[in-house]
Parts: C-alpha cells; structure tokens; sequence
C-alpha cells in the first residue's frame, strides 16, 4: 500500500482540505478553577476556601485547515485548555463549539472521535502491555472506521502515513526509540479521521536531531490530510517553521493573538516580545540587549489585580495596577520600520504588503495590554524582534540543531555542514 491510497482513505470522510476562516473548534469565555479540600484546621479557623484558577476567561478559535500554535511559560493553563478542548476534563464555566454546533459537557462517541489528542510524553500514553496491532484495531473497530476484515490493511496505511512499517504491528512500545514512539501515538489519533488534532508539547521530550522529523511529519499531514491542528509549545521557534498563527498565554489567559509573520516582526504584548527574545541565536549578539523578564509568574491562588502581567513588565504604568485588559485589535505598521530598514510581511512572505492589504484582509492582530498602540514605536519594541536575516528564521538547521553551527569568529558564523535532511531521517529503535 503506498501514501497515495492511505492518503486518499483516510480523507474520504473530511469535509473540507482548505484553510477557511471559520472555526472548526471555538472556546468561549472557559474557566477552570480546581477548589482546594477543607481541612479540619480550616473548619476550626472558618477559612475561606481556597481554589487555584487555571484558566480564566479564554476565547480561542480553530480555523479549518491551519495550524495554531498556543505557546507559554510552564504553568500557564496550555494544557488545561487542550484536556478540555479533547474532553479529558471539563470547564467550570464557558462553552465550545464545534463546526458550530455546541459541544455537550458529556460527549457521545463520535464527538469524542472527532478531536483527538497526541500527548508530550508518548510512554507513558502508550499501554506497553499491548502491540501496536491491538491498539489500531481497538480504536477501528469501537469507531467502525473500515469493516473487520479490512482492519490489517487499514492499520498498515495508518502506519505507512507516519513512517513505520508493517512488522511494528507486532512489537510493543518498549521495542521503539522515542521518535518512534511519538509517531505511534500519532498514528493512534489519526486512525479514527478526526478533523481536530490537539499537540499538547509533543517534542519536548524528544532529542533534538528527532524533533525536526516529528514537526515535519506534523506538517506533512496536515497538507495530506486537511487536519486542523492546535499545537501547545514552549518554544516559540518551535512553533516558527510550522503555524499560521500563534496564541500567547500568560496565567491563565490569551494575551496576544496574530498571523505568525506579524507576531514575530510586531509584537505588540511585551510578554510575548519577552517570549521571542529568549530564543537562543547563533551570534556574537549580547543576550543583555534583547527583553528579559524578571522574577517569576505569579501564584494562581493569588491573581494580581489589574494586569496580571504588571508585576514583571517593565513598561507597566499606575493603569496597569487597575485595568483589566481585554483582547483588543491592535494597529498594523505597515511599510519599513522606524530605526531599522526591515519591511513588515504579511503572512505569506515575499509579498508585498500594500499590494496584499488591497486585495485580502489582513489576519487580526489582538493583545491584552493597555500599552500595546504605543510599545510598536518605543525602544526597545520599535525594532522587529527578529531580523529578516536572522539564522533562527532562514535556517531550520540552526534552529533545530545549534551544534551543527561553527562559529568563526564574532562578525560571522560559519554556515551549517551538509546534512542529509530530517524530514528523511529515520530513528533506530532501541536496544
């Protein structure tokens, strides 16, 4: 069975392979707050109780077709909103919807099947008691995707499709690299034909030579597959070669939203500027010129008022102390920035901007921050936050695997050694 068959087969049932701008999968106003069990000492002393808010009033929208990245400090609620978007937990408050039609807090079978999630560790998501083979048929046959006697054949395109071979049918998790691993685990959501697909981090625990072939697996079915995926990160550089646009949280809240080219080159949230200028750089570029934050996030049993990014921001004013921001559009620069001579892209690169403005309307650019109009035309925000020329953007390599990268001296940095490519690499299992 080739990739065209398994392609073809495991499409036959989307409705749609091009990116639209309607949502396929909408998060409204969602909470989650986990109350805290009241001691006996508590009882005695009449405390009040305590309750740890992980997300707080989050809107989020899924287009069909595209690949949104929600990237964000550890503790922020990324994976507190992904287990609820999958139905893994449920909010507290708020309501999701899907292809427009709202989704109940108790989903039935096939609205369980139509998004799936692919968890950071693959291990430990993986049951090792039971081969591959045993957990395709499982989820073919409880979802009736192809008749009984088509299941064999079924699970060899499924596996085909992620880069595995037949004889991994019969092995079991232990038998697998970590790559390997994370792509049986994709082959395990895929099975079922979702239309949503949920990454909550599924590289961070990989080596970094094989995290370059999971994003381009990623990629790859995504283009074959129409999927719709939402993909949770920690590195925003991560995210850089593979989403249309990317979500910012911060302690339980969006905080900036935008087409990916626009966040990198106008970030107009000065925790997500923070955010991009802590991606490592192969340069001789002093690491004391770029934004860094200081302290740490605060606690979610105790949310600051006002801006809850205030206590750490350094453009913060006497409003932020008071003012709850709410998402709100903030204006595009277009044309060549003031103190640097690089030109704002839209999101498809190499267009020109005026011409794309004319005829398409531009990707919202939204940010909860009271500053944001302003912090586009101050130093140091004036500047796009990634040169045009920076390794990190033109050179995958560089910005999978840094060691790859000779530095000759300060002025230049030697360029990366011929490679075969990653997307063709494949891992070898483990002893």
């Amino acid at each position: 069975m080739n990739a065209s068959t398994s392609t073809s087969t495991i499409t036959s049932t989307s409705t749609s392979t091009s990116t639209s701008t309607a949502p396929v999968l909408r998060a409204e106003s969602v909470t989650k707050r986990y109350q805290l069990p009241v001691t006996v000492i508590d009882r005695m002393r009449r405390s009040t109780r305590t309750a740890l808010t992980a997300l707080d009033g989050v809107d989020l929208e899924l287009r069909r077709g595209e690949v949104l990245a929600l990237v964000g400090e550890s503790g922020s609620g990324k994976s507190t909103l992904a287990k609820i978007l999958v139905g893994s937990v449920t909010a507290t408050t708020g309501t999701l919807d899907a292809d427009g039609e709202r989704v109940p807090v108790h989903r039935d079978k096939d609205a369980s099947r139509r998004i799936q999630m692919v968890f950071q560790d693959p291990y430990s998501s993986l049951n090792p008691r039971i081969p591959v083979g045993s957990m395709l048929r499982e989820l073919l046959l409880l979802h009736r995707i192809v008749p009984r006697a088509e299941v064999r054949a079924e699970s060899i395109r499924i596996l085909n499709l992620v880069g595995l071979e037949e004889d991994a049918l019969d092995a079991y998790p232990s038998q697998f690299s970590g790559g390997q691993r994370q792509r049986i685990a994709i082959a395990r959501a895929i099975a079922v034909r979702p239309d949503v697909l949920i990454a909550d981090e599924p590289v961070s625990a990989l080596d970094v030579s094989v995290q370059a072939t999971i994003l381009e697996l990623f990629a790859r079915l995504q283009r074959e597959l129409g999927l719709s995926i939402l993909f949770v990160a920690h590195n925003l550089a991560v995210v850089q070669h593979l989403s249309q646009r990317v979500a910012v949280m911060y302690l339980g809240r969006i905080v900036e939203v935008a087409d990916t080219d626009e966040l990198f080159r106008n970030p107009r949230h000065p925790y997500t500027r923070a955010l991009i200028d802590s991606i490592p750089r192969m340069g001789a570029e002093s690491v004391t010129a770029r934004l860094a934050l200081q302290g740490d996030p605060p606690s979610p049993f105790d949310i600051p008022t006002g801006c809850r990014f205030h206590p750490r921001c350094p453009y913060a004013v006497d409003a932020c102390r008071t003012t709850d921001p709410a998402l709100a559009p903030v204006p595009l620069v277009l044309g060549t920035r003031p103190g640097g001579s690089a030109p704002v892209p839209t999101s498809a690169r190499g267009v020109d901007t005026t011409a794309a403005q004319a005829t398409a309307p531009q990707a919202p650019h939204v940010a909860a921050c009271i500053r944001s109009a302003e912090l586009g035309d101050v130093d140091p925000l004036r500047e796009p936050a990634i040169e045009p020329d920076d390794p990190a953007l033109t050179r995958p390599d560089v910005l999978l695997d840094p060691e790859r990268v000779v530095e000759s001296d300060l002025d230049e940095v030697a360029p990366a050694a011929p490679a075969a490519s990653a997307a063709y690499h494949q891992e070898e299992p483990s002893a």
